[in-house]
């Protein structure tokens, strides 16, 4: 159910807000990518969490973008 929420959340959310959300996300995927180099990521399904939050981000500001 939380999948569902989070979307519901971002669905409220205008263009600009959904691209500083996507910018926060990008910034946590690189950090996650630094700690698998430096061998420190201990639960790599974060990777994969973040990756498909970044996913519906984008599938959003598609849908947004054509509405206008």
């Amino acid at each position: 159910m939380k999948v569902r929420e989070s979307v519901r959340e971002l669905r409220t959310k205008s263009p600009e807000e959904l691209r500083q959300e996507l910018n926060e996300l990008l910034k946590a995927q690189f950090g996650l990518r630094m700690q698998i180099a430096t061998q420190q990521l201990a639960n790599n399904s974060q990777i994969k969490k973040t990756r498909r939050a970044i996913a519906r981000v984008r599938t959003l500001l598609n849908e947004k973008a054509g509405q206008s």
